[in-house]
């Protein structure tokens, strides 16, 4: 294992114990944090939570780093809290975004959830790390929430302090293999050699099987390297094995998928019926118009999503606070998961701070409402969110995966479609994987 990240996936129940936090930073660590390129930023506002004081949360992701980047849901957290602080806050209160940039890295992830607790901050929303292992203790241990974190690792579905929005990796991959078990003769996947890749081939396997199809080949790729030309030969093997059943290929590797498509491309010359398939995340549409549209790759491959189509109307709202308050901002991209994420994200503590009233808005409140059986409505973008610790998903390792739903989508003459109408829920394909 030695070089490979290490994800925790097992739950140990954490003793949720409270800590004195810092009212207000130094000068010298203000200096510190004083821009975005030292890994944190401020919309301006006082800490507080109370009465007609500001409300502080905070929104991490990497940026400008050799892996992952989600330099677009800090930047629309910021646009939202000018939206909503232009039209009085949220029952007149303001809210005050700090932002992170966790740099794909254990020590500054850590570094982002202890100035969370610093900051006096009442919850992180819409956030991406794939450190949970090292924020998510920090937060627990001061009783931060962790609103609408991405679902890129296990452990935001088993902390108790964990409220995720969708049912991140684990659905994509479930709800993609029940479709490809229809569609595909053997199919190969290819992700990162980590631990958080160690979790995919499992998920995968649980779909496929579920239709009646066998597991999948299971491929493992460097996660930075610079061209994939052995593993795309290898899957393209793997996808033929059987003459009369053309196979499928399936990219898992974040960021990296469009260079792994690359030296597909050019590899595939010989195989020409094999069909591409991958999860959102790892394929939006502005990586299929930079692949060549509808000449490229990645035509009629299937993409399992959390959320409807970037062109649905039921964006709209968020689209508008992009248009008013980000517009020419080229790190928020509608289209983009992440902004999407941290949309509904924000639209989950704006309803929780509203069923408080008047009462005082602090990270004991937030908790308490999310724990008390909230349900938030996201204009159709999800189900209904309710957050109850032991729920369906609790036997296979997920007692904190509330929404199982997921769009599935088709790039269809270069453009990203809907292929079903309405959501697919894969909670009884779940339940059936042999997680282990």
């Amino acid at each position: 294992m030695t070089g490979r990240r290490r994800i925790r996936s097992t739950f140990l129940p954490r003793l949720l114990t409270r800590r004195v936090r810092a009212g207000a930073l130094t000068t010298g660590a203000l200096a510190a944090c004083a821009s975005l390129a030292a890994g944190c930023g401020v919309v301006p506002g006082a800490t507080g939570g109370s009465g007609d004081d500001p409300i502080t949360v905070m929104t991490w992701a990497p940026e400008n780093t050799d892996t992952t980047n989600k330099p677009g849901m800090p930047a629309f957290a910021q646009a939202y809290a000018r939206w909503v602080n232009d039209r009085g806050g949220i029952n007149g209160r303001r809210i005050n975004v700090l932002t992170c940039n966790d740099r794909n890295d254990t020590v500054a992830a850590a570094r982002c959830a202890r100035r969370a607790v610093q900051e006096n901050a009442v919850a992180v929303v819409g956030s991406y790390s794939v450190h949970a292992d090292s924020f998510l203790p920090v937060l627990e241990g001061a009783g931060i929430p962790y609103i609408g974190g991405y679902g890129i690792t296990n452990d935001e579905f088993t902390s108790p302090l964990s409220y995720p929005v969708n049912g991140g990796q684990p659905v994509l991959l479930a709800g993609l293999g029940r479709t490809l078990a229809d569609t595909c003769g053997p199919v190969a996947l290819i992700r990162p050699d980590t631990i958080a890749g160690d979790q995919l081939p499992p998920l995968l396997d649980s779909g496929l099987e579920a239709g009646g199809h066998a597991p999948t080949g299971d491929l493992r790729a460097t996660e930075d390297a610079t061209a994939y030309g052995g593993e795309a030969r290898q899957a393209l093997q793997r996808a033929t094995a059987d003459p009369a059943e053309p196979g499928c290929v399936v990219p898992a590797l974040g960021d990296r998928t469009g260079t792994f498509m690359d030296s597909f491309r050019r590899t595939r010359t010989d195989y020409p019926d094999v069909r591409t398939a991958t999860v959102l995340g790892s394929l939006d549409q502005t990586t299929v118009d930079a692949s060549g549209g509808a000449s490229g790759p990645y035509e009629g491959s299937y993409v399992t999503g959390w959320y409807p189509v970037a062109s649905d109307a039921r964006w709209k709202p968020m689209k508008r606070v992009i248009q008013e308050e980000a517009f020419g901002d080229n790190r928020i991209d509608p289209a983009d998961a992440g902004v999407q994420t941290t949309w509904i994200a924000y639209t989950v503590f704006r309803q929780v701070v509203e069923s408080l009233g008047d009462g005082e808005v602090t990270a004991d409140t937030v908790t308490g409402a999310l724990n008390g059986g909230l349900r938030v409505d996201t204009g159709g973008l999800t189900p209904t969110l309710r957050w109850k610790f032991q729920d369906k998903l609790a036997a296979v390792g997920f007692p904190r995966l509330v929404n199982a739903h997921v769009t599935l989508q088709v790039v269809r003459d270069g453009r990203l479609v809907s292929a079903r109408d309405g959501f697919t829920d894969v909670t009884r394909t779940l339940r059936g994987a042999d997680l282990a």
